[in-house]
């Protein structure tokens, strides 16, 4: 075989979507391969070579392949395109546009059709920011063009190779994303045309900077989150819960209201019908930071439950690599994968069909290194222009049963620096977002505490000490279980009631109010000193009845005045004023 030529095999053995082929040639690990079967090319990926044959994980359903159907090998790693036209977009998990899949195939969609990501004929407005003659490096800025609320950075393609010198760049006009705007000489003398458009491999992270240690809050809007659990700029956030605990829709609102410029979400195993209302929802609501509509920033990667598995667990480093690449751009962005315990089950079937020794629960033993590798990939980077950007990365995490013993929960707690954990119990007693604020914990707090400003600094000291009335309000409120409200003193029933304060007026929030889903920083920091007053004060109450009644009193006037918009402020002045003098006696 000669050397330009690609490697070829035939199927010689087939286990599910697991096909061991027969080849000659030279092939790599995770390279792309086709199964050609009845007139169609099924995409597929290398995942085992042994010798002259390779276990090739085929991405579509098999149905039909037969031993003896012919395979060709790529030399292509499975890549992302990346270039303007990513946002307001929704793939599947191989960055096939499923917009227009449906539209050419129908409503059910059929194998072996494989769209390009980025359009074609769409033009966009390039302004040059580089020079001929600047020498340039890997994701240098060359020339920006306008995406929707954005200023989308084309740059210096990742895969160029040391130093170069622009020979040519085209003046600022309309250009499709494969049109030659730049042209570059190597080191080597050698030109290298630059669209717009590039491709990386999706299993290999996009850095090229400096990594910086996250130091700022991610705001999220959600009290319970900004508050006591809060979640770094550049982050890493697992929701682990049973099923029907609240995690999607604590995911929606996150995207909905979090600070970041480019939200990412990954719907990896979910069930159609949750997918679907994304997808329909999305379009239409408007977004509370830029006044324009939510999806103008959103980038939705769909793999669900009823597409092949196989396609499950590429769907994950795809959404990455699109958030890394606008990171890379100086832009803080967010990635939701809804939900990693799915992704996991299929690297579980890949390794049973590879024949691999198990670990824990059928799991591959490489499990914990794969869910490491994945949240490393968050991270605060400062690129070469200065430009710093971020990517937060939150994974929800669905326990068979709700236990958080087994290994997908335990192997995300282990790398992950905010740990967010729904409760069946809070859920059931309608307590939402059902976090659970006995077991929650992040290491983030003490270092906002450490870092932050006087402002933030009181606000971490006022949480903390909230947090601790809550904990002994909770095991006075186990006591009272055993022994009866009469067997605990008033003192402890006060302790016991400030917990519940604090539980019902800042903890729990109304996702579907329209002041009460996002609250901002200002007004967060006005309810922490409410609360931190409740907390410090020492009442004193004549009976216990009197101390339920006063409790339940200022919990109806805070529930109010948190209810009020901002916009009325004569009445958001009064109640609050009436809620701090009923306080203070």
């Amino acid at each position: 075989m000669s050397n330009n030529e690609k490697a070829t095999g035939t199927i010689v053995a087939a286990q599910g979507n697991l096909m061991t082929v027969q080849f000659e040639g030279i092939i790599r690990q995770n390279e792309l391969a086709y199964v050609k079967t009845g007139g169609q090319s099924l995409k597929g990926e290398v995942i085992e070579i042994n010798g002259s044959l390779a276990k090739v994980q085929v991405f579509e359903p098999t149905r039909g392949v037969r031993s003896g159907d012919k395979v060709e090998f790529e030399e292509e790693l499975l890549s992302v395109e990346l270039g303007p036209g990513l946002l307001k977009s929704v793939y599947d998990g191989l960055q096939n546009p499923l917009e227009e899949v449906a539209q050419q195939a129908g409503f059910f969609l059929p194998r072996g059709v494989y769209l390009n990501a980025l359009d074609r004929s769409t033009k966009w407005h390039f302004t040059p920011k580089a020079k001929v003659g600047d020498t340039v490096e890997k994701a240098d800025y060359l020339g920006s063009v306008p995406e929707g609320i954005l200023e989308h950075k084309i740059m210096v393609p990742f895969r160029f190779n040391g130093k170069g010198t622009i020979k040519e760049i085209r003046a600022e006009g309309d250009y499709t994303v494969d049109e030659v705007i730049a042209k570059i000489e190597n080191e080597k003398g050698e030109l290298q045309n630059v669209t717009m458009m590039q491709r990386w491999p999706a299993k290999f992270p996009v850095r090229f900077g400096e990594r910086i240690y996250p130091e700022k809050p991610l705001m999220t809007g959600v009290r319970i989150i900004d508050g006591p659990f809060p979640v770094a700029k550049g982050g890493t956030f697992c929701t682990p819960g049973p099923f029907g605990a609240g995690k999607t829709v604590l995911q929606h609102q996150i995207s909905k209201h979090a600070e970041a410029q480019v939200v990412v979400v990954v719907a990896c195993g979910e069930r159609a019908g949750e997918v679907v209302e994304v997808l329909r929802e999305f379009p239409q609501l408007d977004d509370p930071l830029t006044g324009k509509k939510l999806m103008d920033r959103t980038c939705i990667i769909c793999n669900t439950s009823s597409m092949p598995v196989a396609a499950r667990e590429s769907s994950v480093y795809v959404g990455t690599t699109i958030a890394e690449y606008y990171r890379q751009m100086g832009l803080d962005c967010l990635l939701l994968a809804d939900s990693t315990s799915r992704w996991a089950q299929a690297l579980r079937e890949m390794s049973g069909r590879l024949e691999e020794i198990p670990g824990e629960e059928a799991f591959p033993a490489y499990l914990s290194s794969r869910i490491s590798e994945f949240y490393e990939r968050a991270g605060l980077l400062k690129n070469r222009r200065g430009d710093t950007g971020s990517l937060t990365i939150g994974g929800a995490v669905s326990p068979a049963g709700g236990n958080f013993e087994e290994p997908v929960t335990q192997s995300t707690l282990a790398v992950v620096g905010c740990f967010l954990g729904l409760s069946r119990a809070r859920s059931d007693a309608r307590r939402f977002p059902s976090i659970d604020p006995l077991i929650s914990w992040s290491k983030y707090l003490d270092r906002f505490g450490e870092l932050g400003d006087d402002k933030t600094k009181l606000k971490v000291a006022a949480i903390s000490n909230a947090q601790t009335v809550l904990r002994n309000g909770d095991e006075i409120g186990k006591k009272m279980s055993v022994v009866g409200e009469e067997g605990i003193s008033i003192d402890d029933i006060v302790t016991f009631l400030k917990g519940e304060f604090y539980d019902s007026v800042y903890l729990q929030q109304n996702a579907f109010d329209k002041i009460d889903t996002s609250t901002t920083p200002e007004r967060q920091a006005e309810q922490v000193e409410i609360v931190n007053e409740v907390m410090r004060k020492q009442f004193t109450f004549a009976s216990r009845d009197e101390a339920r009644r006063f409790f339940l009193n200022i919990t109806d006037q805070f529930i109010q005045w948190n209810y009020t918009a901002k916009s009325d402020l004569a009445e958001f002045n009064e109640r609050k004023a009436k809620l701090v003098a009923t306080i203070r006696g």
